[in-house]
């Protein structure tokens, strides 16, 4: 177990002595990769931001049913124990609101400050309607049910009109499946970015120890021996990488929550982006350094294959 650890050491130390050789190219090097990993990290710190906030705004859909003009009162008052049976048969519990056209006007009078205009109408141009809140929803995945619920809502006589006042929800949640799989597809990308930069610059550390290497390996050195030290250099470039990109997102947090601030006030919200958890970013520079571990493998096996021939 000493031996093992003596050799990773001795590894270690190898890995930063010749980073350290050159370190105009190991920073160059790693600005490059940093600038591939900020993107992908950059939007998944954004997407992790804006989910809980879709989920909490799929929790109680509401549907607007309106009735026809001319339908009587007595009608209107009639169709709310349909309505209760319609989400009932879908298994769904509703919060159930009859809003007289007599309170829709006044309410519409207060809000907008259009009396004049209104009273220019002469008669009240509101209808009676329904506001049918669905309780129980924990997320999006609702979606299809809330859509059914409102096509048999259309179908009661007298209605006029349903309108899904949380449809826009439901393209929220279209929008991130979209935004994760473009962040999947840029993450892929760029991950092969990293790889490749990985790849060149080990492979010209390489070329350039190759007499220590031919020396190394008279004298007894295996290949395990020999690689490890371009290993550790991947692994250190891709981690370093990692922790310049992630200190960039977070910086950029900072005028991103200004201009959101301002933004947010509109709508009596104080949202804000934050930065990820302690072991999300732990496992970002795992990956990082696992990219650049899989750089330094296959540049270094390659090579070695060629020396040997």
């Amino acid at each position: 177990m000493n031996g093992w650890f003596r050799h990773h050491g001795f590894a270690i130390a190898d890995a930063f002595r010749h980073l350290f050789k050159t370190p105009g190219n190991f920073l160059l090097n790693v600005l490059v990769v940093a600038i591939a990993l900020t993107l992908p990290f950059a939007g998944l710190t954004l997407i992790e931001n804006v989910r809980p906030v879709s989920e909490q705004l799929a929790v109680e859909p509401e549907i607007s049913v309106f009735m026809q003009i001319d339908t009587p009162r007595e009608r209107a008052e009639a169709i709310g124990p349909e309505i209760r049976r319609i989400a009932q048969d879908a298994k769904h519990a509703v919060k159930l609101d009859f809003v007289p056209r007599e309170k829709a006007l006044s309410t519409l009078k207060d809000k907008t400050g259009l009396d004049e205009a209104i009273a220019v109408l002469g008669d009240n141009p509101l209808p009676d309607a329904y506001v049918v809140r669905m309780t129980g929803f924990q997320d999006d995945g609702n979606a299809q049910a809330i859509t059914r619920i409102a096509d048999n809502l259309k179908k009661i006589e007298g209605v006029e009109y349903v309108q899904i006042d949380s449809a826009w929800v439901e393209r929220l949640a279209a929008l991130l499946q979209v935004m994760r799989l473009v962040l999947l597809f840029l993450a892929v990308t760029l991950g092969v970015v990293v790889v490749s930069v990985v790849f060149n610059t080990i492979r010209l550390q390489v070329m350039t120890q190759r007499e220590e290497i031919e020396v190394s390996r008279l004298v007894g050195a295996t290949d395990a021996f020999i690689c490890r030290p371009f290993y550790y250099t991947g692994a250190l470039l891709g981690l370093i990488a990692g922790a310049v990109a992630l200190a960039a997102v977070a910086i950029g947090l900072h005028p991103l929550n200004a201009a959101i601030a301002d933004f947010a006030r509109l709508y009596a919200s104080e949202f804000r982006l934050v930065n990820l958890d302690p072991l999300a970013l732990l496992g970002l520079l795992a990956v990082s350094a696992a990219l650049g571990y899989i750089g330094a493998l296959l540049s270094v096996s390659r090579q070695l294959r060629r020396l040997q021939d």
